[in-house]
């Protein structure tokens, strides 16, 4: 009948329409949610730029759905005002059918029509509920669709983020090789005015490279710029003398050239006189001594002060003569008659004595040396002359003098240092004298105890003091601290020999000295009293004549 059909259509558009709120109802509280999380959320210039996008996400999404909300919203009371109104006029229809039965017919009628605009109107509703879904539907598409592009929109922040990080992180390795460039710039400029730079800015280098990774390279190259001109310019240039700035000459290989043109005049005086005997007697300067007044006189001479940093011919030439001005080598040969008595048994039990005469031609060799003090005499140096010279001697600086002198640091033992300053000396008299003797000994153990008690290694109990070289290997063994001659030995060992002389190898020690280093299977040493001088020489290893090694326990 109309009548139910009637009501089971308001019925239905009833329900519609109530699904329709709460749906609606639904996003009003997502939207309560999402607004008072956004409210609740601080934002602030340090955050990411994924929370920034996120947050924007939230502001974008709640904006939609309270809009959604509202459309929703307004379709959902016109639809319920409409049906309020039909289902009203389908009361009153089937009330007026109940009361009047004559009028039946035409309340049918009439029904019928009302049924008719009833179903008419609930067509309408079907089509706003229609509209209405259709509204929610295209409301979560928009949403979706709204988040989808927040959630694209904060990967392209988030991707554009990275991008400016990457340029940042570039711009940063652009500036660091900025600064490379800037220093390697400064170098080459002060190279081209003072080629000792590249000597001081090796010895700076650490320093420049922290600074600079703090991005101080203005003020470092400032500094540098300072150092060099203070330093080049002063006697301290000497101790960056060590390094080669472009001339292919340094001060270690100047020296080694005037050491051997030093030994080259005492072969010549040997060879080009004869005589049957040889004694050689006092000692040379010692280099600390000769370059420190080297360095005073070059660099306030008046008339042409230079800088010492770096090594020329000229200046190659001007330390020769100080070093000759410094030590002088004299020699005179001497000829005496001696008359020796020698006894023999006739054969019948009498001693027959024979007198004989013989000549001796003694070749006497002298090396003579003005100390650092006199030289400061010589050449009428001023009191801040002299403060200069006192300052480059100081003990403190004898590490510094190695490493200009034999490229040693304080790490490759300090005897090896001492020891290697001594290089050149003639006669040992500075070592027998120290150790106690009046007169000239074979003197290899006293120089090796020299250099011992110059580091303090006999007070301390490292090495002892001794003269005869058998006493020596014997205090290495009582201690266990002895190696034969197949060990392989460390800077600073105590090298003691066995020589294959006209009596043979006995066992015993002959010969002492110090090891410098070990390369190539070959063992460098300094030795005094190697042919009455101190010495380098090297071995293999395991040469047949070294009889073994002491070991300090330094």
């Amino acid at each position: 009948m109309p009548d139910i059909k009637t009501r089971d259509v308001v019925k239905g558009k009833v329900k519609a329409i109530d699904k329709s709120a709460t749906a609606a109802q639904r996003m009003k509280d997502a939207y309560i949610r999402t607004k008072r999380k956004a409210e609740n959320s601080v934002c602030s210039a340090e955050d990411s730029p994924s929370e920034y996008a996120a947050d924007r996400v939230s502001e974008g999404t709640g904006t939609v759905l309270h809009e959604t909300y509202h459309q929703l919203h307004r379709q959902g009371q016109k639809a319920v005002s409409s049906a309020k109104e039909d289902i009203s006029k389908a009361k009153s229809h089937f009330h007026r059918e109940r009361i009047t039965d004559p009028l039946k017919k035409e309340i049918n009628v009439r029904s019928y029509r009302s049924s008719k605009g009833t179903v008419k109107t609930v067509g309408h509703s079907r089509k706003a509920a229609k509209s209405a879904r259709r509204s929610v539907k295209t409301a979560e598409k928009t949403a979706k669709t709204t988040i989808k592009t927040s959630q694209q929109a904060a990967k392209a922040a988030q991707r554009t983020a990275q991008t400016a990080a990457r340029a940042s992180h570039r711009a940063a390795q652009a500036a660091r090789v900025a600064a490379k460039a800037t220093v390697t710039a400064l170098k080459a400029a002060v190279r081209a005015t003072v080629s000792a730079v590249k000597a001081i800015i090796a010895a700076t280098k650490a320093l420049i490279s922290a600074l600079i990774a703090g991005g101080w390279v203005a003020v470092v190259a400032i500094i540098v710029i300072c150092l060099i001109g203070l330093l080049v310019g002063s006697c301290f240039g000497i101790f960056f003398s060590g390094e080669d700035t472009g001339t292919g000459q340094t001060m270690r290989t100047a020296v080694q050239e005037i050491n051997q043109d030093y030994e080259a005049r005492l072969d010549t005086i040997k060879s080009s006189t004869r005589h049957d005997v040889l004694e050689m007697s006092g000692s040379r300067a010692v280099w600390p001594e000769v370059l420190a007044v080297y360095a005073v006189k070059t660099t306030t001479d008046p008339d042409n002060a230079q800088e010492v940093a770096s090594m020329d011919d000229s200046k190659k030439e001007l330390l020769k003569d100080i070093f000759w001005q410094m030590n002088e080598i004299s020699s005179r040969v001497e000829t005496s008659t001696d008359t020796v008595v020698t006894e023999t048994d006739d054969g019948n039990g009498h001693i027959v004595q024979t007198t004989t005469t013989t000549n001796r031609t003694t070749l006497y060799i002298h090396i003579s040396h003005k100390t650092a003090d006199e030289m400061a005499d010589y050449f009428r140096f001023n009191a801040d002359q002299r403060k200069q010279l006192a300052e480059l001697l100081a003990e403190g600086n004898r590490s510094m003098w190695s490493a200009v002198l034999y490229g040693i640091g304080t790490g490759d033992g300090e005897i090896v240092t001492v020891a290697l300053s001594q290089l050149g000396n003639v006669g040992g008299q500075p070592y027998w004298s120290w150790y106690g003797f009046g007169s000239r000994v074979e003197w290899c153990a006293c120089f090796v105890s020299w250099c011992a008690n110059e580091c303090g290694y006999i007070d301390a109990g490292v090495i002892p003091k001794f003269a005869g070289c058998g006493n020596g290997v014997q205090w290495f063994k009582d201690r266990g601290l002895w190696q034969d001659r197949s060990y392989k030995p460390r800077p600073g060992d105590i090298i003691f020999f066995d020589w294959n002389d006209e009596y043979g190898q006995d066992g015993n020690s002959d010969h002492v000295g110090i090891v410098e280093k070990v390369e190539g299977g070959v063992v460098y040493t300094i030795e005094g009293n190697s042919s009455d001088m101190c010495q380098e020489n090297r071995y293999t290893v395991g040469y047949y004549e070294i009889l073994g090694y002491g070991t300090p326990a330094y």
